[in-house]
């Protein structure tokens, strides 16, 4: 089996699958969440803000007992599944009076980070409610912002981890498979802009895209550890330009492919999206093309 194991891009030896196998046989009482601590714990295997990677480390073990290479214990609960069975969130009441101003008179703006505090149910609420797409829970590393003018929310902006898979900015970014492994982390995605319908502030967009670019950066570097140089969307051209992404100086990269993720085939399976990027730093590219060997 050397080399031919594959997870999320690594390739699991066969020496390191007998490794699991031993400690699995030298902890037969430990529970598979247990055993995927301890691995993390072996190997090191830590996110750069020192928490360990158990959930991605049960999932390469479950791939391993589904392929017959190791035998994990019976599970001892079933988990739900939060992104299929969650329930949705519910409405939060919140003044919709229609505000028409020029973006002078809402300033300062306030930029909160909401998630884990109690305004995140707001934040998942006027998603839910008022955007096209509904609230959906980010993936992996993420970061939710709630805007306030005035004492009244006015915008939402939700980041996450970026798509492993991305062909227009893989292109742009001049990256190889290897490269693109180690340092698709430094990449942020955008998967949600909301103002709120009763927002009518001329220019307003941009620049929140704009202060966005600033105050993203530092966050997630004291949240997780570790930087981000590149910030990337989807735009759905049936619905919009991209108009205020553009006017905050994002690249339009290219389209997508429309066949996303899990396609059976190579026939376009949803609709096309346009994606822009922008970079945050200067030297970008090398940056995201550094490759460590060993």
């Amino acid at each position: 089996m050397e080399g031919r194991f594959r997870y999320r891009g690594r390739v699991i030896t066969e020496a390191e699958v007998a490794f699991i196998r031993r400690l699995i046989a030298d902890h037969p009482q430990v529970s598979r969440r247990r055993l995927s601590e301890k691995l993390c714990e072996a190997w090191r295997w830590v996110q750069p803000n020192g928490v360990l990677c158990a959930m991605v480390c049960r999932g390469l073990m479950l791939a391993l007992h589904r392929a017959g290479q190791i035998e994990l214990p019976p599970a001892r609960q079933l988990s739900k599944n939060p992104l299929v069975e969650r329930s949705r969130p519910a409405p939060v009441e919140v003044d919709q009076t229609v505000l028409v101003a020029p973006l002078t008179e809402l300033r300062p703006l306030e930029f909160g980070s909401v998630r884990r505090t109690p305004e995140e149910s707001l934040f998942n609420s006027l998603l839910e409610h008022h955007h096209f797409l509904r609230y959906v829970q980010p993936v992996g590393e993420q970061m939710k912002y709630l805007v306030w003018a005035c004492g009244r929310p006015v915008a939402c902006l939700a980041w996450s981890s970026a798509p492993r898979h991305l062909a227009p900015r893989d292109r742009f970014i001049g990256w190889t498979a290897e490269a693109r492994r180690q340092n698709l982390r430094y990449v942020a995605y955008n998967s949600r802009f909301l103002i709120l319908p009763w927002i009518q502030v001329p220019y307003l967009a941009s620049h929140l895209l704009a202060r966005m670019a600033k105050i993203l950066p530092r966050d997630w570097k004291r949240t997780y550890g570790h930087p981000v140089y590149f910030l990337e969307t989807f735009v759905d051209p049936e619905r919009s330009r991209g108009t205020s992404y553009r006017a905050a100086n994002w690249i339009v990269l290219g389209t997508t492919t429309g066949r996303g993720k899990n396609a059976p085939t190579k026939k376009p399976t949803r609709s096309l999206k346009q994606v822009l990027g922008y970079p945050l730093i200067k030297h970008f590219r090398r940056r995201l093309s550094e490759v460590e060997v060993g």
